[in-house]
């Protein structure tokens, strides 16, 4: 398995789910986000964000915390400091795979093998 496939590979699962992707990467960009903001922003459903929160809690890549303003209760999300770790681990990887495979010139690569 060449470089860039190890690589790729190698990405961490948890993160690299496109509804989970979508999450860690808004989270990244504010201290924290109630679960209503994150609702409108990902266009997902109020289960299937539950869900995808609950896996990234469970990875311990994202904090949940129940609070009230006023008489309201809210839900808020940040990501947790390994969380915002994984995230910058996995855009590097990303990012140094997908490099490597546009630096590779179109001669270089193997052809497949003919179907029999």
């Amino acid at each position: 398995m060449n470089e860039q496939i190890r690589i790729i590979a190698e990405l961490d699962r948890v993160i690299h789910e496109p509804a989970r992707l979508m999450i860690v990467a808004i989270l990244s960009e504010v201290e924290e986000a109630d679960f209503l903001y994150l609702l409108r922003e990902t266009g997902m459903s109020k289960g299937n964000l539950s869900s995808h929160l609950s896996r990234l809690e469970a990875s311990q890549y994202v904090e949940v915390t129940k609070t009230y303003r006023g008489k309201i209760q809210m839900t808020l999300c940040r990501l947790t400091d390994d969380g915002r770790a994984a995230f910058d681990q996995y855009r590097v990887a990303l990012k140094a795979s997908l490099e490597a495979i546009d630096s590779r010139s179109p001669g270089s690569r193997v052809q497949p093998s003919p179907a029999f």
